[in-house]
C-alpha cells in the first residue's frame, strides 16, 4: 500500500509539473488521469502491480 500510495502521489506532481511548464494541456492530462483509472479496473491491473512490485523490490535491493 504504502509503494502504491508514494508512486500515485510522484505521478500526480509529475503531470502538476508537466501542465504547469505547458509540456501537456489539461485535455491529455485529463484522458491520461482516465486511462489510468480505467486500466486499474481492467484484467491487466494484477499484472502491472506485480511488474511495479518487483522494479521496486529490485531497486531497493541495491546495495551502495
Amino acid at each position: 500500500m504504502a509503494i502504491s500510495l508514494s508512486v500515485v502521489l510522484l505521478l500526480a506532481i509529475v503531470l502538476v509539473v508537466m501542465i504547469r511548464a505547458g509540456n501537456i494541456k489539461g485535455g491529455p492530462a485529463l484522458v491520461a488521469i482516465l486511462f489510468g483509472f480505467f486500466l486499474a479496473s481492467t484484467g491487466m491491473a494484477p499484472s502491472i502491480q506485480r511488474f511495479l512490485n518487483s522494479i521496486a523490490e529490485t531497486i531497493n535491493g541495491i546495495k551502495f
